[in-house]
């Protein structure tokens, strides 16, 4: 029998089928877009996701991150992490490098949908297959959590965002987070020539009317567009619980809040982690407060910007804030290493 069904073969699904393998379990995946699969990302990953990554064997290429920089109009504040960078890299390298080390410690991947989700006391059974255990690592929207009845209300109500990439040589090995009334712009360095922009807000408009938002960053995107645009949202995601019986939820189907702080991808390989190894144990029910501790820094920031960047007149106080006081600024962006 298998011991590990997972859900989505995103960064998530695919770390927690690398972590299973390396406790020795046998892992599936269940995956019905074709590798490497690409969204809508901001595409830094910060120190901590980095040293997941090697921690799982992943290797990985792309521009190092120096720090976090805020910008408003003339107005900056930047803090540089400690030690270990982070990295901005394309998502679908990432993808495929995860996909990879998957393969190679012989994780079964297996195109398709989960479809319904069957339990017993000692067993789960998705798209045809039975298993020990279920991680549902199926994304922002997960069918599975939908499926299992666990979303709260208030999914529905939240920001967006949009992304596209620039050909056009980087001018900064900084995450820049540029800030108006009405959103953010982050702009990610993924390549010697390449450049994501990834803009986030409440408002639904097309992505050039986002970016005039913010002139003097347009101004510097003079370079040809690489990709085409990719959206999400809405991001507000609220869940009950993150364990079903014998399912678990990781990555963004265990909730979400917002891609404001650009931690996604080391949370995704974090829960991952965590719940391979309640499962391993035998002890499902301790991922719940695993979860919670994991994620607590990272939901008391998101929630502490957003209630700032609601209104257009604290929005304009974050980055001038900022720059006044350095070690604040400092010790938030080392909250989120």
């Amino acid at each position: 029998m298998i011991d590990v069904l997972v859900a989505g073969g995103g960064p998530a699904g695919l770390a927690a089928a690398v972590h299973a393998a390396l406790a020795g379990l046998e892992a599936v995946v269940v995956e019905p877009r074709a590798t490497p699969v690409d969204k809508a990302c901001g595409e830094g990953v910060m120190p901590g996701g980095v040293a997941a990554l090697g921690a799982l064997g992943v290797e990985v290429t792309g521009r190092e991150l120096r720090g976090i920089r805020y910008v408003a109009g003339p107005t900056r504040a930047e803090a540089p992490f400690r030690g270990r960078g982070g990295l901005g890299i394309r998502r679908t390298t990432l993808h495929a490098a995860l996909h990879r080390r998957a393969v190679s410690l012989g994780v079964r991947m297996v195109p398709g949908k989960v479809g319904e989700v069957r339990q017993s006391a000692d067993t789960v059974t998705a798209a045809g297959m039975t298993a020990r255990w279920l991680i549902a690592a199926d994304g922002l929207h997960s069918p599975v959590r939908r499926g299992l009845g666990l979303e709260l209300p208030g999914a529905d109500r939240g920001r967006y965002g949009l992304r596209r990439h620039y050909l056009i040589e980087p001018w900064t090995d900084f995450v820049e987070v540029h800030w108006s009334a009405d959103g953010e712009a982050y702009v990610t360095p993924v390549g010697d020539d390449l450049v994501g922009v990834a803009v986030l807000s409440s408002s639904r408009r097309g992505y050039e009317e986002h970016l005039a938002g913010f002139p003097a960053l347009a101004a510097r995107l003079q370079g040809p567009a690489a990709t085409r645009v990719r959206g999400a949202g809405p991001f507000l995601q609220r869940v009950q619980r993150r364990v079903a019986g014998r399912v678990l939820l990781v990555g963004d189907a265990a909730g979400y809040q917002d891609a404001l702080t650009g931690e996604g991808i080391a949370l995704a390989l974090a829960t991952a982690g965590a719940a391979v190894r309640c499962v391993a144990s035998g002890r499902p029910g301790e991922y719940e407060r695993a979860w919670a501790r994991l994620t607590r820094r990272h939901r008391l920031l998101t929630r502490a910007l957003l209630a700032a960047s609601r209104s257009p007149r604290t929005a304009r106080l974050i980055v001038p804030a900022a720059s006044r006081m350095p070690p604040v600024f400092a010790a938030a962006v080392h909250a989120m290493q």
